[in-house]
């Protein structure tokens, strides 16, 4: 059965390469080629390829925030020059990933252990990745999100806060609202907990928004924002809070 195939990375030169070795696959059809992450959204969408041979280090958007604004995701082999956070990430997870520059060999065993891999198998792994938090300095950073066909990058700095919103998270900014598909124990291992405090099951907010903490209902709390939104405050998050001002 064949397995159709798309190439994503920046260097010409490392997807010529990539292309030559599958010569050794006639099983494996090569759908195209994209030279960032925004090319290889529209193009994984387009064609729903098997596998991906994806890049992590790409200008724009990284090969990691690619994946996470992808409907649907392939299996993936990871190919990257060193990077401490990707390797890390990987060998905490079941990724088969390329260490630039790679032997014929060493690509062969990746695609080969692709082949075996019944569909299921061979993309949990990604997500397990993924929802790792740990897999890019970019994304202690900034977050990137869909807005229909549009990609925004936002800024951690701008973010107000986080609420919970069924199987995503609603990321609040003063421009508006973006909705992101991860769960909030993500955000809680990205975010910088100096400036961003888990105060509720459903609520992650930044420190430097509170403007006063309210008492309310037995335990609870409100955290009262600059822009005026109230933001509930669990027994346990009222502790961390406390922490976190020195109060």
């Amino acid at each position: 059965m064949t397995k159709r195939v798309l190439i994503i990375d920046d260097e010409p030169l490392a997807r010529m390469v990539v292309r030559e070795y599958l010569q050794s696959f006639p099983q494996i059809e090569v759908l195209g080629e994209c030279g960032d992450g925004f090319e290889g959204i529209k193009a994984v969408n387009q064609h729903k390829p098997d596998l991906l041979f994806l890049d992590v280090q790409m200008p724009k958007i990284n090969g990691f925030e690619m994946l996470e604004l992808l409907d649907q995701r392939p299996a993936v082999i990871f190919a990257t020059a060193f990077d401490e956070y990707a390797i890390k990430a990987f060998e905490a997870h079941a990724v088969d990933y390329l260490l630039k520059p790679f032997s014929k060999e060493r690509f062969e065993a990746a695609v080969h252990k692709f082949l075996a891999a019944a569909p299921a198998q061979a993309i949990k792994p990604t997500e397990d990745l993924l929802e790792s938090g740990n897999v890019s300095p970019a994304q202690h950073e900034r977050i990137v999100v869909k807005t229909g066909t549009k990609v925004k990058i936002i800024p951690v700095q701008d973010v107000l806060y986080l609420e919970a919103d069924d199987d995503y998270v609603s990321i609040h900014t003063a421009e508006g609202s973006y909705l992101k598909n991860k769960t909030m124990g993500f955000f809680e291992q990205t975010l910088d907990p100096r400036y961003f405090v888990r105060v509720h099951r459903s609520y992650i907010v930044s420190i430097q928004e509170i403007t006063r903490i309210d008492p309310y209902e037995k335990d609870a709390h409100l955290a009262i924002l600059r822009s005026g939104a109230k933001i509930p405050v669990s027994k346990s998050g009222y502790v961390k809070l406390k922490q976190v001002l020195g109060i």
